[in-house]
């Protein structure tokens, strides 16, 4: 199996063997239960899905009961499809797979949604300087774009031109993370580094190669 689905508990730090302090952040990799395997005489490619986090059955529509009830078990919140994965090491349908997947010292890829922050300005979310200068009248221009085209012609803004806007909340992929440490009867990876998204947002865990 390449990977699982997991929660974003949060950031700490822990110390090598060498003293040395390095960020990390804690996830809830799995348990994850395979609720559909996807071949390509039936579906074109081969995947594995699996389903992650309880929920109420009541909140859980009648396609989706009838769904988890053909893998003998209860509602899961999440879904998500894996592609990439070994066909001898594939999981049968039904199983439940854990972080014992993963291996210290191999590397992750971690996706996610990140942090929406809302409407902002040219200076935040793409790094500008703004006009600057608060001589000859300039009093409200430091965090301005300033000339965004020309004049009669072309007479329009070009697409793509970089303004102010929405920021965040976007899918990121966050490559190459360590796994300094797995505590399995936690189900806890920990991974060197900063991945996407709030405290308790959901994560895609795949091995990288």
């Amino acid at each position: 199996m390449s990977g699982l689905i997991g929660k974003k508990i949060g950031m700490t730090s822990i110390f090598d063997a060498y003293g040395r302090q390095q960020p990390c952040t804690v996830i809830e990799a799995g348990p994850c239960v395979v609720t559909r395997i996807k071949t390509v005489e039936t579906d074109g490619y081969s995947a594995l899905q699996l389903s992650f986090e309880e929920m109420k059955e009541k909140s859980c529509t009648k396609p989706m009961r009838g769904h988890f009830a053909k893998a003998s078990t209860t509602p899961k919140r999440h879904v998500a499809e894996f592609t990439r994965f070994e066909e001898g090491k594939k999981k049968a349908f039904g199983e439940s797979v854990t972080c014992d997947v993963f291996v210290e010292g191999e590397y992750l890829d971690v996706v996610g949604i990140s942090k929406g922050k809302g409407f902002q300005g040219v200076v935040k979310r793409h790094g500008f300087h703004g006009v600057g200068g608060t001589t000859h009248g300039q009093h409200n221009r430091l965090r301005a774009p300033g000339s965004i085209g020309a004049a009669s012609f072309p007479a329009r803004v070009f697409k793509g031109m970089k303004m102010g806007g929405r920021m965040g909340g976007k899918r990121v992929k966050i490559q190459n993370l360590e796994v300094l440490k797995i505590v399995a009867e936690k189900n806890l990876v920990i991974v060197k580094g900063s991945v996407p998204g709030p405290k308790g947002s959901i994560l895609k865990l795949e091995r990288w190669r």
